[in-house]
């Protein structure tokens, strides 16, 4: 059993895995946000398509338009411990995008008219490289189109 203090450093921690996977997506940096899962994690994408491992995860993620530009915004971040090395994430998300070659003018690049609200649910574990995601799983609940 975890201290308090323990508890709340280990939460912490997996909420910076869970943002940091957010930002790195956004940046286009695909090879740090699989490093930030376990070589045999799974990820469950809006949609329902299953990527299965690391590579799986790259190949999929690489394979996206180069000038998608992304924005995910989290909310609502709960961390639950089940046990002292195994944690179960659950936050919301707002999606907003992008094309790269929009104008950039001084507010900014005009939006898709889309956005999207939805939940991304982690388990992680604690491995000899810190927190990691196992298993992910993504969906939108939420639509706003013009």
């Amino acid at each position: 059993m975890l201290s308090d203090v323990a508890a709340l450093l280990a939460k912490q921690a997996c909420r910076e895995v869970v943002l940091r996977a957010a930002e790195v997506v956004d940046a286009q940096d695909y090879n740090a946000f699989v490093a930030l899962f376990t070589e045999d994690a799974t990820l469950v994408r809006p949609g329902g398509a299953v990527l299965k491992g690391r590579a799986e995860i790259l190949q999929a993620y690489l394979s996206k338009d180069p000038h998608r530009m992304t924005h995910h915004f989290i909310c609502n971040h709960q961390v639950a411990l089940p046990a002292a090395d195994r944690a179960v994430s659950r936050c919301k998300v707002l999606l907003f995008a992008s094309d790269q070659r929009r104008e950039l003018t001084p507010k900014g690049r005009l939006a898709d008219p889309q956005q999207m609200a939805g939940v991304i649910e982690d388990a992680l574990v604690l491995t000899s490289e810190g927190w990691q995601i196992q298993h992910r799983q993504a969906w939108f609940e939420l639509l706003i189109q013009e």
